[in-house]
């Protein structure tokens, strides 16, 4: 189930509550696409050897990339690895890009699935996000998108904001169920540190956020989804029947993968690695005239290897938060038994359902997943 994540790390503007690594400059788009070739080219062998299932381009803003460019990164891709017939292949695209042309473009790319990032349907909350789209794209783009045919779509919606009511928000999640999509990802809105939104709340130009709104919102979400079919398959993603992501699974169920581009993330099962955040350093690091294999570690990336007690957190954080949940048969011991030691608390308290050797997280305890987990970490 391997897959590569390709970080395309440019934006038009910066949303308030983000804290991804990208630039608002576009002026190294092209040098930046054609580093990233050379990356995939030699980190070939990083994967085992077996068909890629998903290859997902993410940001930062991959709407923003020309045809050529995605074709370049394509044929890179299939030119150096084996990719599975019917592989999943996302393109995350803002509603603003999203045009009848663009859309036959990315098809003719291979692109077969679209995340679009609408965020909310209402005029308000796009404004206080400093969304680079309006409302009326927010919809637009969903259609337009299906009309060209892509029924394999996945949108972002988050909750939260003190711009979103319930009434709002409600109206959000009944926006998304009759236009059919199949896919919904949804987030707490958070407060991250050095955002434009940490800095309006720190010095009291924003409302500070309301986790009780939050929780009501959530839980509204989860019942409305749920009633009306979809699988709650992790705690912030929810898919009809057929449609889960292949992607984003092979990260929650541990599967290997690759990421390229500046501040990609990379496991192989037995160690993390992660590119550098900053766009001048990649460049010069990945530049014709570098050696950058040989140099590597510390120079385009920073490694760590992970220990047997790093392994087993990972897995409960992660299994925990899906509906695959956590398998004692997959712990190994000491760590089984503190694990069966830890949960029996909430277990007693309805949080944690135990059906045979499989743990998972309750309704109720899908809202206190990060505590949960955090108290079984060993």
């Amino acid at each position: 189930m391997s897959g590569i994540y390709l970080h395309i790390p440019f934006c038009k503007q910066a949303c308030h509550y983000c804290n991804f690594h990208f630039s608002t400059s576009l002026r190294y788009k092209g040098e930046m696409v054609a580093a990233i070739a050379r990356e995939l080219v030699g980190r070939k062998d990083y994967l085992p050897d077996e068909p890629l299932r998903s290859i997902y381009f993410g940001g930062g803003t991959p709407s923003l990339l020309a045809a050529e460019d995605i074709g370049l990164l394509m044929d890179t891709i299939y030119t150096h690895f084996n990719v599975a017939s019917g592989a999943e292949i996302t393109l995350e695209a803002n509603p603003d890009d999203i045009t009848p042309a663009h859309l036959r473009l990315w098809k003719d790319n291979t692109i077969n699935r679209l995340s679009i990032g609408v965020q909310s349907f209402h005029e308000e909350d796009l404004l206080y996000m400093n969304r680079a789209h309006n409302a009326n794209e927010a919809r637009n783009s969903i259609e337009m998108a299906q009309e060209v045919g892509f029924h394999n779509l996945t949108v972002d919606l988050i909750y939260g904001a003190p711009t979103t009511t319930d009434e709002v928000w409600a109206n959000n999640v009944q926006t998304l169920l009759a236009l059919g999509v199949s896919h919904i990802s949804s987030y707490a809105l958070t407060v991250e540190p050095k955002t434009a939104l940490e800095h309006l709340i720190r010095h009291q130009k924003a409302a500070p956020l309301d986790e009780a709104q939050s929780a009501r919102q959530y839980e509204y979400l989860m019942k409305v989804l749920t009633t009306h079919g979809f699988l709650h398959y992790e705690i912030s993603n929810f898919a009809l029947p057929d449609h889960l992501a292949v992607h984003n699974s092979s990260y929650w169920r541990g599967a290997p993968y690759l990421g390229v581009g500046p501040s990609a993330h990379s496991f192989n099962g037995q160690s993390r690695q992660w590119n550098i955040a900053n766009n001048a350093h990649y460049l010069r690091a990945m530049s014709e005239d570098n050696n950058w294999q040989e140099a590597g570690e510390g120079v385009l990336f920073e490694k760590e290897t992970l220990s047997a007690t790093d392994r087993y957190n990972e897995y409960v954080m992660t299994g925990l938060r899906t509906i695959w949940g956590v398998n004692l048969q997959q712990v190994e011991q000491p760590f089984r038994q503190h694990f069966l030691e830890n949960a029996q608390a909430y277990i007693s308290k309805k949080m944690i359902h135990k059906y045979e050797d499989i743990y998972t997280l309750t309704t109720k305890g899908k809202l206190l997943a990060d505590k949960i987990a955090s108290d079984l970490f060993c």
